[in-house]
């Protein structure tokens, strides 16, 4: 999972949505990354991310839209690491 998470790039465009139907983020995976850093955990488990470029995942037949709350989670600890 986290070698297609991993390559994608900060400044690709993103949405982060929320299944709760607050007002969505609209901005980079980075901006997406930074806010879900910040959410509790009730908030996180009811993330998603809509992408403007489809990854692959391991196990799927074809390319997907929407990250899940561990795949942000990856994100999340990638920009950690690139930032220290």
């Amino acid at each position: 999972m986290s070698g297609t998470v991993d390559t994608i790039p900060w400044d690709q465009a993103a949405t982060m949505i929320d299944l709760e139907g607050r007002a969505p983020i609209i901005g980079t995976i980075r901006d997406c990354a930074m806010h879900f850093a910040l959410y509790k955990p009730h908030a996180r488990d009811n993330a998603r991310v809509l992408l403007t470029v489809p990854v692959h995942r391991a196990g799927r037949r074809t390319r997907t839209w929407i990250l899940e709350p561990d795949e942000i989670a990856v994100l999340t600890e990638r920009l950690q690491r690139e930032t220290n």
